[in-house]
């Protein structure tokens, strides 16, 4: 329990540390409340996260969320969007721009990490 405070702790610090902890640009602020009302969850936000897998060793994760998990950290972004992210998954997105790109071969988030030391083709995963 000490280690989840702790991290936590950590956490908190990077976010009121670090002026872009993590950021969606305009643009993909804009889709993700569109997509949250087309899909009804009026008062959800999204939790963007890291797990173990993808081509290089780590990929992002993003879901909605209603309410905010013990030891997360809750970023208010512009547009009213709320971000949920986990003690443990912080330390990976320091100073990630998550941005909505359109193009020929279709559209999605983007994830611009200035810490990842390789990412793979899909540009889903990344190595820290």
């Amino acid at each position: 329990m000490e280690t989840a405070t702790a991290t936590a702790s950590v956490a908190q610090n990077l976010a009121s540390e670090v002026p872009n902890f993590v950021s969606f640009t305009d643009k993909a602020v804009e889709m993700v409340l569109a997509a949250i009302e087309q899909e009804g969850l009026a008062g959800h936000g999204i939790r963007i996260g890291v797990a173990g897998g993808g081509c290089s060793g780590f990929q992002y994760t993003m879901d909605f969320e209603k309410d905010a998990k013990d030891g997360d950290l809750v970023l208010d972004q512009t547009g009213g969007l709320k971000l949920y992210v986990d003690p443990m998954s912080a330390m990976y997105l320091q100073g990630v721009t998550v941005d909505y790109i359109q193009g020929l071969q279709g559209a999605g988030f983007k994830f611009i990490n200035p810490n990842a030391k390789n990412t793979c083709g899909c540009g889903s995963s990344f190595s820290a």
